[in-house]
């Protein structure tokens, strides 16, 4: 079975089972030890105790085992590593529930919640984007990232993609979702700048909404044209996608930025390093995304030109760029 080609109702059936039986050991192991209900003697295990004194390292072993390593042998027995891509919108849910509900948690109630709600909203609005583009099928397809490195690696890949797939997204998830710890390990008043990190965050999903729907709309308008046998559109140059070439891109690294600013205000101002390490991730992708559409005969020439007059990232106003002039006869 290759790559993203376990298709049909039974195939579907099976990722969705699996995808809800993946995080019961982090789960299961949270209640047990995390938050458990007290013994007779009332004095937690040395389990319990050790827990409650590393939240942040304890995150770290659970995502190292959990996710990981399960993650890792489930992609290699389907021989696709679509698992990562669909909880990559859960895992800061799961993270920042943890931290909230942690025994050394401490937090302003107001911050807690709006944080929370944010986190849902962005979450929701990215899963829905996910599954939208696969057809609401679980499993369709490999993230065409790794299939091309499948290819390059060949033979190896099945230990490299242990660390090309799963122990740099940990370096990822737990870096960027490190503003929840902050703002669940202190109960600081609110402040300006928690107003000024929500309305950031706010516009970063609405951005990327809007731009993804923009997307997927222009993706299914060329699919029905490609099935007419008319000629598809080879650039998408409406809406967002005409002041900037990847605004959902940029929609993303507004989220995360303003969830940054949560941390600053608390004076976390060293956990700027996970949204700049996401951020440079996703400057290499971005480079990689338009290598991808070069690459493309029927698009190469007009995305020459797209790129010449739209902002790579920020939205802005368009260049014009002159006609080229005609040749005198």
């Amino acid at each position: 079975m290759g790559a993203g080609s376990d298709g049909g109702r039974g195939g579907n059936l099976k990722n969705m089972v699996i995808a809800f039986l993946v995080p019961l050991p982090s789960i299961f192991f949270y209640l047990t030890f995390v938050r458990p209900q007290d013994d007779q003697s009332g004095s937690p295990s040395p389990v319990t105790s050790w827990c409650a004194a590393h939240p942040l390292l304890l995150a770290n072993i659970l995502f190292l085992l959990n996710v990981n390593v399960l993650f890792w042998l489930i992609g290699l027995l389907l021989n696709n590593n679509w698992l990562i891509d669909l909880y990559w919108t859960v895992i800061p849910v799961m993270l920042l529930h943890y931290f909230r509900a942690h025994p050394a948690a401490a937090a302003n109630t107001v911050r807690s919640a709006v944080v929370v709600a944010l986190t849902w909203v962005w979450s929701a609005r990215l899963t829905h984007n996910y599954l939208r583009r696969e057809g609401w099928v679980l499993g369709k397809r490999e993230d065409w990232r790794f299939s091309d490195l499948r290819k390059q690696y060949g033979k190896t890949w099945w230990w490299m993609s242990f660390f090309a797939v799963y122990v740099s997204q940990q370096i990822f998830l737990i870096g960027i979702c490190l503003p929840m710890y902050a703002v669940h390990s202190s109960d600081q008043p609110l402040g300006i700048w928690d107003l000024v990190a929500s309305v950031a965050c706010i516009a970063g999903v609405v951005i990327a909404y809007f731009a993804d729907t923009q997307l997927h709309e222009f993706v299914t308008s060329n699919e029905k044209l490609k099935q007419l046998g008319e000629p598809t559109v080879p650039t998408l140059e409406d809406g967002l996608w005409g002041y900037s070439r990847h605004p959902n891109y940029f929609g993303e690294q507004l989220w995360w930025w303003g969830l940054y600013l949560f941390a600053w205000n608390l004076g976390q101002q060293w956990m700027f390093i996970g949204a700049l390490v996401n951020s440079m991730c996703l400057g290499y992708v971005t480079v990689l995304v338009e290598r991808r559409m070069l690459k493309q005969e029927h698009r190469a020439e007009a995305y020459k030109l797209y790129q010449k007059r739209t902002s790579v990232l920020i939205p802005w106003f368009r260049k014009a760029i002159p006609e080229p002039k005609q040749k005198e006869t």
